[in-house]
């Protein structure tokens, strides 16, 4: 087995260590899917919603809650807390690279990322027959540039933060709005229309998933900008890093 792969069987058993990170990444979306899925009037069609019922158009925006909980709460404390704990100084003394460490941050949340999701779209497709993605493949590619480029962006914070509870204020700052402009608190249809447009451009591209489900085609531009955030984001991440 390659460095690499020791490293991220490593994370991988560490990550089912602390179970809660997983039943988060894994069961949330579903369970509030199911939630508010049961509300009445959810799986009516309006017409402030193009003639689409809210939980359509919804369960898009729960893809948003396993990728900030991850990415934004667990990704940080995990590799802050290795700073904290004296892990990662240790590590300064091995010929390992930063970037093997954070990436393989990333592979194992991930899997439990995309585990959840793959649980939520079932559960919507049973309980409520909510269709699968009219264009799936534009469906998988925003997924994971929104994953990377979400992740992203919790590396920066656990990269520099000294301890996992700042490692954690640094990413409450990008956590909420992502949350909102991602219409986890408030179906996006309802928000005004500024900020759906602002909200169409951010990780973790909720507008484009919701394009892609529905049939609409996603804009080239969307493609380009979570890109941006996912590349740059990570070769930001990986020079900001610091061991000690």
């Amino acid at each position: 087995m390659t460095t690499f792969g020791k490293l991220a069987a490593t994370e991988a058993k560490l990550l089912l260590r602390t179970p809660v990170w997983v039943a988060f990444g894994v069961l949330l979306p579903t369970v509030v899917l199911l939630g508010v899925g049961f509300i009445p009037g959810m799986d009516q069609p309006r017409d402030s919603t193009g003639g689409y019922r809210f939980i359509d158009l919804w369960v898009p925006s729960l893809v948003v809650i396993a990728l900030a909980m991850l990415g934004l709460q667990a990704i940080p404390a995990a590799v802050a807390g290795y700073r904290e704990q004296g892990v990662l100084r240790r590590l300064a003394t091995t010929p390992v690279p930063p970037a093997y460490l954070l990436l393989a941050q990333v592979l194992v949340h991930a899997v439990v990322a995309l585990t959840g999701t793959g649980l939520m779209l079932t559960a919507a497709r049973v309980a409520f027959h909510v269709p699968m993605p009219r264009h799936p493949l534009s469906f998988v590619l925003t997924l994971l540039l929104g994953l990377v480029s979400v992740f992203a962006l919790g590396l920066i914070a656990a990269s520099v933060a000294r301890t996992s509870r700042g490692a954690g204020g640094l990413a409450m700052i990008v956590f909420f709005p992502i949350m909102f402009l991602g219409g986890v608190y408030l179906p996006r249809p309802l928000l005004p229309q500024v900020i759906r447009e602002i909200g169409a451009y951010t990780p973790p591209g909720t507008q484009p998933l919701q394009d892609a489900w529905v049939g609409a085609g996603v804009q080239p531009l969307q493609f380009v900008v979570l890109a941006a955030f996912a590349l740059g984001g990570t070769a930001l991440a990986v020079r900001l890093f610091r061991w000690e």
